[in-house]
């Protein structure tokens, strides 16, 4: 997930019983009824989603489409359950990595053939390849997630250090410099909140061309070398060698150091681009922030894991409900969508709109731009990555950056892992 939620509605209880085969209630006197099962949370979004889905049904009296409420923390089983009983949702949102196992049990629609060139052309080959299984497109991405860096503009000023615009991003090394400048007087110059820290590895690792899982003659294993060594190496670093990020942050989870970051205690704030909405909502009277476009290495690349609008296989009006899913994620109901969850759209012109309609202020454009190097990683198609993930890399990464065990037996670790897992 994107992130976690918090559960907000338990209307699910009455959603998903009776949600498929939105044909089947077709009729060749009455419309098209479909089942959308939306996964919107927040104030704007929800208000968004509700209000595009009575839209589409005052314009299009012939295909009616129902809004469900769901839930992030129980819609898995939930739609496992729906498929297995033959009445899931005609159209639902949920994110790349979760539908893969429902299209290879081939209860997702290939939307390869129901989506038009023209939306199609909007979105990036990399984002398409995160929803394309076994050949079949799964899903239409239209929210992601990058990893950016909120500043203090106070100390940056005080510090002589520059904004660097969108699309001109900091190399590691110069952020690290950086980092060093904003160091002092009980300041540290970052905060890396690395409570969970092998997602974020794994997608700055892709900086540096680091894959971790290599795939010769239809078999997959870890490897550690120098390339994947190069993200947990600088971020060591910072911490025990250059001391220019705090110690006390390694494990603190991705929202733990705003209170230290208001209070001046670090300078900077890696993080999800989401952490602009607590900037907005929670910073101080007065505190001046800032939004950095991701750190880059040889690449600025980071791994995507949109969020995305799947037509059951089930469904009897696939059609109308590929037409549902272009209307809905039109460029400014996109922009709209992803402005709503301080998110970043998949779509060029949706993108461009959502700057358009912001100006581009609270992070808006470096935020739009970073969609340009978000793909697909080597860890995103590994079936086993979860198990990996959660046994072994998690808590070696965290006995790492805990100083307690060398990079070296880092990468035996995750190696010994991957064979565990992957055998």
């Amino acid at each position: 997930m994107l992130r976690k939620l918090v559960a907000v509605s338990a209307a699910l209880l009455i959603g998903l019983s009776g949600c498929g085969g939105g044909g089947d209630e077709e009729t060749s006197e009455g419309p098209v009824k479909l089942r959308f099962l939306s996964l919107a949370w927040q104030k704007e979004s929800l208000a968004a989603n509700r209000e595009l889905v009575d839209k589409w049904n005052a314009e299009h009296p012939d295909i009616q489409v129902e809004y469900v409420q769901g839930d992030w923390n129980s819609v898995h089983d939930q739609l496992l359950t729906s498929f297995e009983g033959g009445d899931a949702p005609d159209v639902f949102q949920y994110e790349s990595a979760s539908i893969g196992e429902f299209a290879e049990q081939g209860y997702l629609a290939d939307l390869s053939g129901l989506l038009s060139d023209d939306f199609k052309s909007e979105i990036s080959q990399g984002i398409w390849d995160t929803v394309t299984v076994d050949g079949k497109v799964a899903g239409a991405p239209f929210l992601l997630e990058s990893q950016v860096v909120i500043a203090n503009k106070k100390l940056l000023d005080a510090a002589g250090v520059t904004v660097p615009a969108a699309g001109q991003a900091w190399t590691w090394d110069e952020f690290q410099a950086n980092a060093q400048k904003l160091t002092k007087g009980g300041t540290y110059g970052v905060a890396w909140a690395l409570k969970s820290p092998t997602n974020r590895v794994m997608n700055l690792s892709l900086n540096f061309d680091g894959k971790f899982f290599y795939t010769e003659g239809g078999k997959t294993e870890v490897k550690v070398g120098d390339a994947e060594k190069e993200i947990p190496r600088r971020i060591h670093d910072m911490i025990y060698v250059s001391k220019t990020a705090s110690p006390d942050a390694v494990g603190m989870g991705g929202t733990d150091p705003l209170p230290g970051f208001f209070a001046g205690k670090y300078a900077m704030l890696p993080g999800g681009v989401f952490l602009r909405q607590q900037m907005v909502e929670q910073a101080p009277a007065g505190f001046e922030w800032v939004t950095l476009p991701p750190v880059k290495g040889t690449t600025a690349n980071q791994a995507a894991n949109p969020q995305t609008l799947s037509i059951s296989e089930d469904s009897a009006g696939k059609k109308q409900a590929a037409q549902f899913v272009e209307y809905f994620l039109n460029p400014a109901n996109q922009a709209r969508l992803a402005q709503g969850d301080w998110l970043v759209p998949t779509g060029r012109k949706a993108g461009e709109e959502l700057v358009k309609a912001t100006g581009g202020k609270q992070g808006w454009d470096v935020a739009v731009a970073s969609a340009a190097d978000l793909t697909i990683a080597p860890f995103q198609t590994v079936s086993g990555y979860p198990e990996w993930k959660t046994k072994y890399a998690t808590p070696a990464l965290q006995q790492y950056f805990a100083n307690k065990i060398t990079l070296d037996q880092l990468g035996t670790q995750l190696v010994d892992g991957g064979k565990q897992v992957l055998r």
